[in-house]
């Protein structure tokens, strides 16, 4: 956001993108490692399970955090462990049960930031593997605007029995929100679950434009849709100094 942020900001450089095959189909990668470099060590090992992350931009310590998925996988299918660092110091170890994974979501606190992931595949032929990655890269090709600036998925999809099983795009769609502007950000046309920056759009116009969409989906179908984004720092205007 415009505001900035009112406190510090880590970045995880290249110390923490390393990928490391383990014994057992297991790989341990930093948190800063690249979801698709990842899916294609796992494919030069020969380790399956890995192959959603291809259609996942980010990075992993991202990734575990929401328990990003697609494609029929996410996160928590091959979780075994990850290392992190809170506030004060200490070092936090999480398994299966502290991570709590549910829908797009975590347990694992936001003070906390992850270092290394432990994650757990099973044997694979790399041929298969590398259809399967050709596979997912084509179909995200084909769904997303993938050539164009956007945050990804935009809002998460709804719990079936509340939608009547319609995914976040389809409600979007059916409240006319397609090829929607509000300055210089605009619902993507091909995949309408995507907010587009059409050159030089401000944070401001994009979550405008989200709550917008919001509101024009909770007054058509009576849901309303959770931002699958996180927004970070304060809106324009208000200083970091600011009570």
């Amino acid at each position: 956001r415009e505001g900035g942020v009112p406190g510090l900001v880590v970045h995880l450089g290249a110390e923490f993108t390393a990928i490391e095959v383990l014994p057992g189909n297991r790989i341990r990668a930093g948190a800063g490692a690249m979801d698709v470099k990842l899916a294609v060590a796992a494919r030069d090992a020969a380790i399956a399970g890995f192959e959603f992350l291809r259609g996942i931009p980010g990075m992993l310590g991202g990734a575990v955090k929401m328990n990003a998925g697609a494609y029929g996988g996410e996160i928590s299918d091959i979780f075994v462990s990850a290392s992190g660092i809170d506030r004060q110091g200490n070092s936090i170890q999480f398994g299966p049960a502290e991570a709590d994974f549910s829908y797009r979501h975590s347990a694992i606190p936001d003070d906390v930031i992850l270092t290394d992931i432990v994650l757990q595949g099973v044997p694979g032929d790399t041929d298969r593997i590398s259809a399967r990655l050709a596979e997912v890269a084509a179909a995200r090709a084909d769904a997303q605007p993938v050539n164009q600036r956007t945050g990804g998925s935009t809002f998460r999809n709804p719990p079936a029995d509340l939608a009547g099983g319609r995914k976040a795009w389809e409600l979007i769609d059916a409240a006319g929100c397609r090829g929607l502007r509000l300055g210089r950000a605009m619902v993507s046309e091909k995949h309408c679950n995507f907010l587009i920056n059409t050159g030089g759009a401000t944070a401001d116009e994009l979550e405008a434009l989200g709550e917008l969409v919001r509101e024009r989906v909770k007054a058509d179908s009576g849901i309303d849709l959770v931002w699958e984004i996180r927004r970070i720092g304060l809106p324009a205007g208000q200083s970091r100094g600011a009570k």
